[in-house]
């Protein structure tokens, strides 16, 4: 299993799954990110966090917890 969070950057990946429950999984969802939709990864910050990526036309910063719980292929 592979997660946003160990993308590197300029992959363009796919969305398989969205783990976490609740508000958390809502609020990745309503961002644009649900299962099947084209990720690209344009940026990573010096430490890590948060990640930049391009999701439906638009960009998205996301943080290591939650890129964690977004798996992809």
């Amino acid at each position: 299993m592979k997660t946003l969070r160990q993308a590197k950057i300029g992959e363009t990946l796919k969305v398989v799954k969205l783990h976490g429950e609740g508000a958390v999984k809502r609020r990745i969802m309503d961002m644009g990110i649900t299962k099947g939709v084209d990720v690209f990864v344009r940026r990573v910050a010096p430490l890590g966090d948060p990640i930049e990526v391009n999701v439906r036309g638009y960009e998205l910063s996301i943080r290591k917890a939650d890129a964690e719980m977004i798996e992809v292929i």
